[in-house]
């Protein structure tokens, strides 16, 4: 599953691409250690911005996981490690994706059509319900922000979101971020509330382009810029530190 172009420019000469890697970086406020998983550049480089603006504040830089790194990584047992410290509550940020993803916060990684027959297969869920359900912090990420993407009901739940029931779920959708904006997760409603709309898109652009409903209040702002200094900083430090993982990605970004 290749991930969708980004959806242009976003303003003042600040690509989209940048703009999700300051909200990125804006989500993770207060995190002490986010993992960052494999095919993930823009929340790597998110998530090393967020270390990169912390390390002036009193508690410290935050640590950051990036799965594939040498430098950013000191797992030696992969994801072995990984699955251990959010058992352990070590783990406070994670991102998870999916090629559907639902009003309700369900996630679909296997495919399209009925199971287990299915007209399209992706690659599987791996361990996104175990990290579904015990990291506080989980951050839903999708470049591409298309009815295909969001749909009414998944076609299979890999990694569900909240059921009401009570279970022990410490863990969670914490928002959704896409190339068209920035949703919230209600836990109590089990429903998405949408934040913010990046420069350039609309509130109605992003209704026609979502297939579930969600709460929208009377007016909904713009997601921040980040300034010159922090811009600076994507472009300079955190660019160079996310091309030891993605360096394609990186060339991209300048």
């Amino acid at each position: 599953m290749s991930p969708a172009p980004s959806e242009g420019r976003a303003s003042a000469g600040v690509s989209t691409v940048e703009l999700m890697v300051f909200t990125v970086a804006r989500l993770l406020a207060g995190v002490r250690h986010v993992a960052v998983g494999q095919s993930s550049p823009i929340p790597g480089a998110g998530a090393l911005l967020a270390r990169a603006l912390g390390e002036t504040q009193a508690e410290g830089p935050m640590r950051v996981t990036i799965l594939g790194s040498r430098r950013n990584n000191a797992f030696t047992n992969g994801s072995v490690e990984l699955f251990d410290l959010a058992a352990q509550g070590r783990l406070d940020a994670f991102f998870l994706g999916g090629g559907q993803i639902d009003g309700r916060a369900n996630i679909n990684l296997v495919g399209v059509g009925s199971y287990p027959q299915m007209d399209v297969r992706w690659s599987g869920c791996f361990g996104s319900s175990y990290l579904y359900y015990l990291v506080p912090r989980v951050i839903l990420f999708r470049e591409e922000h298309s009815r295909r993407v969001f749909v009414p009901r998944v076609d299979f739940v890999s990694a569900p979101g909240p059921t009401g029931l009570p279970d022990y779920r410490p863990g969670g959708p914490h928002a959704l971020l896409t190339g068209l904006c920035l949703f919230g997760f209600q836990r109590e409603r089990r429903r998405f509330v949408l934040q913010s709309v990046h420069p350039g898109h609309t509130v109605e652009e992003v209704r026609d382009r979502t297939g579930f409903d969600f709460d929208c209040p009377e007016s909904v702002p713009q997601t921040p810029l980040p300034d010159a200094a922090t811009l600076a900083l994507i472009r300079g430090r955190v660019r160079d530190e996310i091309a030891e993982t993605y360096p394609k990605f990186a060339a991209e970004m300048g």
